[in-house]
């Protein structure tokens, strides 16, 4: 499903543990790392397309999770063509995507890799907040930088429970690459490349 200007709505979804630390997934198979991301179907609302590739990429329920916050507005990329399937090209541009933060309230035993028959990932682990550009595709980095950007001050809402008050951790200090983000580097629910049948490029 491609809207008017050529982008395939998605959603990316940012987890986070007790010490602000992300969820970064592994692509099976591959060298490359990311966060969970994946197609909003049609008919489907960017929350539950949310709740939908939270229990396929990575097996967690919505009671694993408290939502802390997403972003205002779409963040769009395109996709190089070269990356784009033959029969898209001329209709597809690339993704607009809703990014959500997650707190994890469960355990880290509750994720699954192999939740679905067609799984995403084949290792993950706890990265700091502040995934560094470098390590990302390159026609992403920027929406993950305006992502992160905007999502980092839901970090520090104020402590919900006891233990947030307990063990609240420390803010993470922007890196300089994430500078030029600015305040203004909001945006709304949304996708991402990947290998999926009858998509461009996949999830």
């Amino acid at each position: 499903m491609l809207d008017r200007d050529g982008y395939r709505p998605n959603v990316a979804i940012v987890i986070v543990n007790a010490r602000n630390q992300v969820f970064w997934g592994k692509r099976i198979r591959e060298h490359s790392w990311q966060f969970p991301q994946g197609g909003i179907n049609p008919g489907e609302t960017p929350e539950r397309a949310m709740f939908r590739e939270l229990r396929e990429e990575v097996g967690l329920e919505p009671d694993h999770v408290r939502i802390l916050g997403r972003t205002r507005e779409w963040l769009r990329y395109e996709v190089p063509q070269h990356w784009v399937r033959r029969e898209w090209r001329g209709s597809y541009r690339g993704q607009k995507q809703i990014w959500y933060l997650l707190r994890l309230v469960g355990r880290d035993s509750d994720v699954s890799l192999r939740a679905s028959d067609r799984p995403e990932f084949d290792a993950w682990r706890w990265h700091e907040y502040w995934i560094p550009l470098d390590t990302v595709i390159e026609f992403k980095r920027d929406v993950y930088r305006r992502a992160l950007a905007e999502l980092e001050r839901y970090l520090h809402l104020k402590p919900q429970t006891r233990r947030d008050r307990l063990f609240r951790p420390p803010h993470p200090e922007r890196p300089a690459s994430y500078a030029d983000a600015g305040a203004n580097g909001f945006a709304e629910p949304s996708p991402a490349a990947h290998a999926d049948q009858g998509t461009p490029t996949g999830d």
